[in-house]
């Protein structure tokens, strides 16, 4: 009996068949730290967001353009003299959308012989696909946030330790110099940009690998000992004071970055068994980041992916015998720290376990 053969995916014929076992999925996570914003249509693909510093501010850096300062002497005027008047200092953010995409292929043969729907499984494919690069999206603009500590150190490449609640507080006595607010709002599932209410806190995104040194914190509170607070997502892991905590296996680390010392000597996690691994931990407060997407045509909800399916049903000059159908996913989006003293950076090793 000849062998039977495909282009695009292998064949299970010949044996028998069992079900389709569970793929691993994405873990998607941080939308809940950012604010959704729609862009307008048709009227290019970047939009430049404003604000104001406040008097007595200054534009040098995060930790400069979210503290006001006015002394009362100095607006002591005389009768009948008019004041100097004061110019406002705007800070402009731009952003630019991008398009992203990805594309699968079956043919003629897999469609009519293979055991399998492929076209269907391609479809979830690139859908689930397209999800993870939206949350690396996100990720990527989220770390171009300026306001960064170090666990131990004064750089990344000096990092020494994991976590520890000194280091939450010196984050949480930055965030309130400059002004943070916590997150009381959260994006609701579905495509909506509908949110609900929560607690205020400062939510902390991080690598699951940290989870131990988290649940080693001090006054920390898993989720399943909360009390009256409901969890905002199922990856929350709990609190400790004023923070709540959401991991993801998504969120890696920056490997071997901590070259001031070996990981052996700091008892930290390293990839390259040489150097420690650096870990993010992304703190964040309200209207610190944007995640943009384009407005749909009726404006009523967001849809980010947009799944594509070219069926094996019509000829054309580039398969004039309709041998080939494609399935492709796609979507526009942008995602940028638009202030970083609205949120922090904590990087931070991770403890081995033996």
């Amino acid at each position: 009996m000849p062998t039977t053969t495909y282009t695009t995916v292998s064949q299970r014929l010949g044996i028998a068949l069992g079900e389709m076992l569970k793929a691993a999925e994405h873990v998607e996570v941080l939308s809940l730290g950012c604010k959704m914003k729609e862009m307008p249509r048709n009227k290019g693909d970047s939009i430049t967001y404003r604000r104001y510093l406040p008097f007595g501010a200054t534009s040098t850096n995060a930790n400069t353009q979210n503290r006001p300062a006015a002394t009362a002497s100095a607006h002591i005027v005389a009768e009948g003299v008019t004041p100097a008047a004061d110019t406002l200092t705007p800070v402009d953010v731009n952003v630019v959308q991008q398009q992203y995409a990805c594309l699968y292929a079956y043919t003629d043969k897999t469609q009519l012989f293979h055991e399998d729907d492929i076209p269907k499984e391609e479809q979830n494919q690139a859908a689930r696909r397209m999800g993870l690069v939206h949350e690396m999206i996100r990720y990527g603009g989220l770390k171009g946030c300026t306001n960064v500590l170090y666990s131990g150190g004064t750089t990344r490449a000096t990092v020494d330790e994991a976590i520890s609640l000194n280091a939450l507080r010196r984050m949480t006595r930055t965030l309130k110099l400059n002004h943070a607010e916590k997150k009381t709002q959260i994006l609701a599932p579905g495509p909506d940009y509908n949110t609900f209410a929560v607690e205020a806190a400062y939510i902390v995104f991080v690598s699951t690998d940290c989870e131990p040194d988290i649940r080693d914190l001090a006054k920390f509170t898993p989720v399943a000992e909360y009390a009256n607070r409901k969890p905002i997502s199922p990856h929350e892991l709990g609190t400790c004071e004023e923070f709540r905590f959401i991991t993801s296996p998504e969120l890696t680390a920056y490997a071997n970055a901590a070259t001031s010392i070996t990981a052996s000597t700091a008892g930290l996690v390293s990839t390259g068994s040489t150097y420690p691994d650096v870990y993010p931990f992304l703190v964040m407060g309200e209207e610190a980041c944007f995640d943009v997407a384009p407005k749909l045509v009726n404006g009523s909800s967001r849809k980010p992916i947009d799944v594509i399916h070219n069926p094996i049903n019509q000829p054309s000059k580039s398969d004039p015998l309709n041998q080939r159908g494609y399935v492709g996913a796609k979507f526009w989006a942008a995602c940028k720290v638009v202030n970083s003293g609205f949120m922090g950076i904590i990087e931070a090793g991770t403890r081995t376990l033996t």
